[in-house]
């Protein structure tokens, strides 16, 4: 079985809220030393196709990947799948479902914000939208910043989309439960993706790391563009805790946005049962 050390799990395409096609990713990700790739892009996996054949012509391993998005103790959480069927018809229902409230959402949020003097946010947001199913928080933000409310994303997060600011309208994603189930009903393993982004009280993260375990997760991200290094040890000693194998991805989405690029995180540490180790299997 091939050892990878530089595998990226977590980056997304135009086929969500990445601004590169799947294509794209797989020749950066090859250029870049990525021994390992998968495609997560948010609740949707019609990306796939293109990003194995991609993979395949560059000649990099691809797992078939997703993001999905729940709600847990009131706050949204993500779980990456990997390694799944993604023809599998529980998760492609399930995704669609998942995918079903964003439209509302947006235009709700694009209502808040027209409240405070920000017009048309909405057929703004759309310009930069692959698949209009997946209209999000980034696509506004990608807006605001071309129209000029703000300098740069994370701007635009702090003083517009976050919880209590004009344009934060919470969404009710899948359960914990519902995007376990689904990536391990098709065969893959579900993973915690980026835990420490997540305002939660210690005990609040001791019950989702549990929860996941109960329901069949079997992995959590490590090091990923979304930690600071501090944050790779405590994740690591989780990883311990709580057996789970470990996970890396830098959830790459721009070339002009993200911090980490595709292959450039620090690797995990040796002690460590890997994710792909898991699904040896599913590497195409």
């Amino acid at each position: 079985m091939p050892t990878f050390q530089n595998a990226d799990l977590h980056c997304h395409s135009v086929v969500s809220d990445g601004t590169l096609t799947p294509e794209a990713l797989a020749v950066r990700a090859k250029a870049n030393g990525v021994e390992l790739w998968a495609l997560t892009d948010h609740d949707e996996i019609g990306g796939q196709q293109r990003a194995a054949a991609a993979a395949k012509a560059a000649g990099l391993p691809y797992l078939t990947g997703v993001e999905i998005s729940v709600t847990f103790a009131g706050e949204t959480v993500h779980i990456v799948g990997l390694g799944f069927d993604a023809e599998d018809p529980a998760m492609v229902q399930g995704l669609a479902d998942t995918r079903g409230g964003r439209e509302k959402r947006a235009r709700e949020m694009s209502d808040q914000l027209a409240k405070v003097g920000i017009k048309d946010a909405y057929e703004g947001a759309l310009r930069y939208v692959g698949n209009p199913e997946l209209i999000s928080r980034t696509h506004f933000a990608r807006y605001l910043v071309e129209a000029g409310y703000c300098k740069d994303t994370p701007e635009v997060f702090r003083k517009y989309l976050t919880d209590h600011k004009p344009g934060f309208v919470p969404h009710r994603w899948a359960t914990l439960a519902d995007a376990v189930g689904w990536i391990t009903g098709a065969g893959g393993v579900a993973v915690i993706a980026h835990p420490g982004r997540y305002a939660f009280s210690p005990n609040a993260e001791f019950a989702l790391f549990s929860e996941f375990k109960q329901h069949g997760g079997r992995g959590v991200e490590v090091v990923t563009g979304s930690h600071t290094p501090p944050e790779y040890a405590v994740y690591a000693d989780m990883a311990r805790e709580f057996g789970l194998a470990a996970s890396r991805g830098s959830d790459f989405h721009s070339p002009d946005e993200s911090h980490t690029d595709l292959g450039q995180l620090p690797y995990l540490s040796a002690d460590l049962p890997r994710v792909w180790d898991l699904l040896a299997d599913r590497i195409r």
